[in-house]
């Protein structure tokens, strides 16, 4: 008999070899029928795997991420069976699951493949599905899996295996089908019901452009028809929301092909959004004593290689800049922490002058590939809202909780209200991914674990995703579309400080080391600037719009007025416009709509009498007539239920 840990926490007593699937069966059959796959003992398992020891299982369904990533992973399989019966003799590379769907990247040789053959390539997926084959694990030696791909003439495939550790290789059959795999599978291929290939790319072989280009086929699967008909609608509706779209309409900002891919240029009205999301940021930070300072856009190559910056991602920058001066490099700034250090290193400090907490716009550059670009949410020239808070020991815990509370309270202003906290852990296998001693990185992960909890964040754990010197917390939002962003982090580091030589004096008059936190509520503004825009979709929160108020006048001859109600509603740091075009009202008021104006002020004959003006709401349409001073007062009130003081939160 085994024992097994089961999701809800019990023990239970199985006979050895019991599969998931079995376990799940034992639970409830309704549970069965869900099951996608599983885990015992943190390793991913197929459903039929036999148990032979003592673990703890977790069984995921579709809800799961997990579960999601299983079924989309054999779907991967399945889209590669149909290429391989529709197109003989193509040659199949790797086929991952993605944040949403699959995708496979294959070379087809003679054959020619587009868009208008993905029907028929779905009536063959469809029709493996409902065979309902099992998908099946067996193991092979390195050489014989060389072996099999030798005679199949797939020399992708043999590439891989040849990068592999020697020992025990996995692959995967289901029907006819037989693919190199590390396993996770659905129970079988009838558990896929919607199938819709999305999109065609080229792909260079492993990322590499000097390395042959091969086919990539996007797609996504569902265990029912109804959610495809639900994703493909919200995909629509993200159509409409697109930043790049709603940036061009709005006049936010743009790009130009003489200036350089992937670097923005803001336009009056985005430069002006992009300066009132600083200020709002500034404001809240000189309350929680942050010092603003600025640095240069570049620096000596040294300083990043000091700081492990240029090991890590070193071609990933911009390459070094060479003055006249012989042996002397630059490089455009990759982050501002380095420089930051060098702030704090220019005088000496004592225990009593810290926390120093150093805060910067500060612009950084990195060289994405240009496939990679995407508007404002992948470019290579974005600025960060960066600060660098340095610390004893002591101070630590209550520094990082200060800084949940920052971000929080910027999610909060901005109308992020669901996401979920990721506390990112390194990698105990692959030591050669960070930089610092095992003893540090102990004490920062576990600081940051315990603010996670004092704090009462929904948190998750993921292991392998902290950055090169330390761990961090993330938040992960989820937009009005319930897709999930990145947005803001903070990191614990003892690295940096060590590799920087920073020093405070202590109590004891000794020379001690400080930590660093590095935080950044919005991680870049061209960033959060187009997840905002697609979250809202262009509708900002009042305090925050280009425009608040367009004044409306019913002809020419109410110019005066409308400039005079202009003037009024300046006068209380209302920012309105004035539309005393030659066209009719209905025009002025479909075109405030289109440019999402919040409101609308009709002025005419009867209004310039009453000394008033007629209300209207974007979307909501008439709410009434008042005088300026009282909308002044509605607007005002609008606001402040927006934001409220960092210090009050």
């Amino acid at each position: 008999m085994i024992r097994i840990t089961l999701p809800d926490g019990s023990v239970k007593e199985f006979e050895a070899g019991v599969t998931p699937m079995d376990v799940a069966k034992s639970i409830s059959e309704g549970l069965a029928r869900n099951v996608i796959s599983a885990s015992f003992n943190n390793e991913t398992v197929e459903t039929n795997t036999p148990l032979t020891q003592d673990g703890s299982l977790v069984l995921y369904t579709w809800r799961d991420n997990e579960g999601k990533q299983a079924f989309w992973h054999s779907s991967a399989h399945i889209l590669a069976q149909a290429l391989e019966e529709l197109y003989p003799g193509v040659k199949l590379t790797i086929g991952p699951a993605i944040e949403n769907g699959f995708y496979y990247d294959v070379d087809f040789g003679e054959h020619s493949v587009s868009e208008k053959d993905f029907p028929t390539i779905e009536k063959k997926m469809l029709e493996i599905a409902r065979g309902k084959h099992e998908f099946s694990m067996r193991e092979s030696s390195k050489a014989d899996a060389l072996d099999y791909y030798r005679k199949e003439g797939n020399e992708y495939k043999i590439e891989l295996i040849e990068n592999l550790e020697d020992g025990t290789i996995t692959f995967c059959d289901h029907d006819t089908f037989t693919d190199l795999c590390r396993g996770g599978h659905i129970p079988n291929t009838g558990m896929v019901k919607a199938i819709k290939l999305m999109s065609i790319a080229g792909a260079y072989w492993r990322g590499d452009e000097n390395n042959p280009q091969l086919t990539r086929i996007y797609g996504i699967t569902f265990p029912k028809q109804k959610e495809l008909k639900e994703y493909l609608a919200l995909l629509e509706e993200a159509k409409k929301r697109d930043h790049r779209k709603l940036g061009k309409e709005l006049e936010l900002f743009t790009f130009s092909q003489k200036v350089g891919q992937g670097l923005p240029l803001w336009l009056p009205k985005g430069a002006a959004l992009r300066e009132r999301l600083e200020n709002f940021l500034k404001k809240a930070q000189k309350k929680a004593g942050y010092e603003m300072v600025a640095t240069p856009h570049i620096g000596q190559k040294e300083l990043y290689v000091t700081s492990g910056h240029y090991a890590k991602y070193g071609e990933d920058s911009f390459q070094p800049i060479n003055t006249p001066n012989e042996g002397e490099e630059f490089l455009l700034k990759p982050m501002n922490c380095p420089h930051h250090c060098e702030i704090y290193n220019s005088k000496p400090w004592s225990y009593k002058d810290l926390p120093k907490r150093f805060a910067e716009f500060g612009t950084v550059y990195r060289y994405e590939q240009s496939g990679e670009l995407h508007g404002l949410t992948r470019v290579r020239g974005f600025t960060q809202d960066d600060a660098h808070i340095f610390c004893t020991p002591d101070q630590l815990d209550e520094e990082f909780m200060n800084v949940i509370d920052l971000v929080l309270y910027v999610f909060g202003s901005l109308g992020f209200a669901d996401f979920t906290a990721q506390v990112s852990l390194r990698d105990p296998d692959k030591p050669e991914k960070y930089i610092g001693s095992d003893e540090n990185w102990e004490k920062a992960e576990n600081a940051i674990l315990n603010a996670a909890k004092e704090k009462g964040l929904n948190f998750v754990v993921e292991t392998g995703e902290a950055a090169f010197y330390g761990p961090k917390l993330d938040f992960m939002v989820k937009d009005a579309l319930g897709r999930s962003w990145q947005l803001g982090t903070i990191q614990v580091d003892y690295t940096l400080p060590e590799r920087f030589d920073l020093t405070y004096k202590g109590s004891d008059n000794e020379l001690h080391r400080p930590i660093m936190i590095h935080r950044a509520p919005f991680g870049s503004l061209e960033r959060f600037v187009a997840i905002l825009l697609e979250h809202t979709g262009g509708n900002f929160p009042l305090w925050l719009m280009p425009e608040q108020v367009a004044i409306l006048s019913l002809s020419e001859k109410y110019e005066k007025y409308a400039q005079k109600v202009l003037n009024l509603l300046e006068n209380d740091e209302i920012r309105a416009l004035v539309d005393n075009r030659n066209e009719t009202i209905g025009k002025k008021i479909r075109e405030s709509e289109m440019n999402k104006i919040p409101y609308m002020l009709i002025v005419g004959e009867q209004e310039e009498t009453d000394g008033t003006v007629s209300v209207r709401k974007h979307s909501d349409g008439d709410i009434g007539t008042m005088t300026v001073s009282e909308f002044s007062d509605l607007i005002n009130k609008e606001i402040e239920n927006n934001i409220v003081d960092f210090k009050q939160v």
